[in-house]
């Protein structure tokens, strides 16, 4: 039986959340805004447009947009020659790669972050294909992003497993019918990705593989 294992990136893989957080800060501080910056990590994952609708509300001055963008783009791309991927995060690729599974990456990151991001997980080899920013309309929490992931598969999404670490990755993928597994190595509280959606939670890539045999990568998918 095809089966795939879907992958966020962004503090699932690698540790890049409070990378994001400092870009995001400095760039809403450049266009004259005061965010706080747990407002902004409980934002992380969301596509950058949609981030910056939460932050600021949709009665915000909308002509900034592309400004904010482009400053935490570029902001955050003085990192991308040393982003740090998690400790294991490649071998759990490789593990389930190896058992069979189609391993897919979904992530709201595209173009040359992606690359970076890629080069700093070090598994191309154990990686099938990639939902990026750059192939959907709508980011997470709206399921296309895992629909996708799961089109490039080519398998129903009772075949499949997500893992990701933020509330917007367990909403994605419980709306794509896939069941999701949560990582606390991204900062959001356990109880928040239960709440969202999360089978199981471990606190890391490490943590998860050391614990497959007896992980929702080891039960039966469903019919």
């Amino acid at each position: 039986m095809e089966r795939a294992a879907v992958f966020d990136v962004d503090g699932t893989l690698a540790d890049t959340n409070h990378l994001h957080v400092t870009a995001w800060w400095e760039a809403f501080r450049q266009a004259g805004h005061r965010v706080p910056m747990h407002h902004i990590h409980r934002s992380v994952g969301l596509a950058g447009h949609d981030l910056i609708a939460h932050l600021l509300g949709d009665d915000r001055d909308t002509d900034q947009d592309g400004t904010i963008k482009a400053a935490h783009q570029a902001l955050y791309a003085t990192y991308s020659d040393r982003l740090p991927a998690f400790d294991r995060a490649g071998d759990l690729l490789r593990a389930l790669a190896g058992d069979g599974w189609t391993v897919v990456l979904a992530t709201s990151a595209g173009g040359p972050e992606l690359a970076a991001l890629r080069k700093a997980i070090d598994a191309d080899d154990a990686i099938s294909a990639t939902a990026s920013s750059d192939d959907v309309d709508q980011g997470k929490p709206a399921p296309e992003p895992v629909e996708h992931a799961l089109e490039l598969a080519g398998v129903p999404a009772g075949n499949a497993l997500f893992v990701g670490d933020t509330v917007w990755d367990m909403q994605a993928a419980s709306r794509a019918g896939v069941r999701c597994v949560g990582l606390l190595c991204g900062g959001i509280p356990r109880t928040a990705l239960e709440a969202a959606g999360a089978a199981a939670v471990y606190d890391d890539p490490a943590d998860l593989l050391a614990g497959l045999a007896t992980s929702p990568f080891a039960e039966p998918l469903l019919p």
